[in-house]
């Protein structure tokens, strides 16, 4: 069985398919299954933000092929960790937890790149496209330290 990882965010096109894209080119396709959701259904099935798909494109990554779709209590029972990107995220993921284990999956992604001090990775939405630019060099960063977790945790 493939180990399973869900990236959320608010509206499932800008932040959550970057980190989609990122952490799933650093893993072994044969062991790992990475998807994103977001909080929000503002932009259910919609492509991620052209902005997002520029900056992946940059990177050597291809994003257009994820359809944005939104966060569900399903989701505990499917994914094995669960990474979201910002205080607002955690809270909305964690409400809908029944038990304590689905509430262990959840994590902020940017904890693996400053340990417990609950960063946001912030939103370039409403930004320029260097927000994308600086959102994908720090969700690179963290997706090489969660990367080598994962593998080192699941050989």
């Amino acid at each position: 069985m493939p180990v399973k990882i869900l990236m959320v965010c608010l509206g499932n096109i800008c932040r959550s398919p970057l980190a989609e894209g990122i952490l799933a080119s650093k893993l072994p396709q044969d062991k790992f299954i990475v998807d994103s959701a977001g909080t929000g259904n503002y932009h259910i099935g919609k492509q991620p933000d052209q902005r997002s798909i520029l900056v992946a494109q940059k990177n050597g990554l291809d994003i257009t092929k994820q359809k944005g779709r939104q966060f569900t209590s399903k989701d505990f029972e499917e994914f094995d960790y669960i990474y979201v990107m910002d205080s607002s995220n955690y809270d909305n993921v964690i409400d809908l937890a029944k038990t304590e284990a689905q509430k262990e999956k959840v994590e902020m992604i940017l904890n693996h790149l400053f340990p417990g001090e609950n960063v946001d990775v912030p939103d370039p939405y409403y930004g320029l496209q260097n927000g994308f630019d600086m959102v994908y060099e720090m969700l690179d960063e963290t997706c090489d330290i969660l990367a080598k977790k994962l593998i080192e945790k699941h050989p």
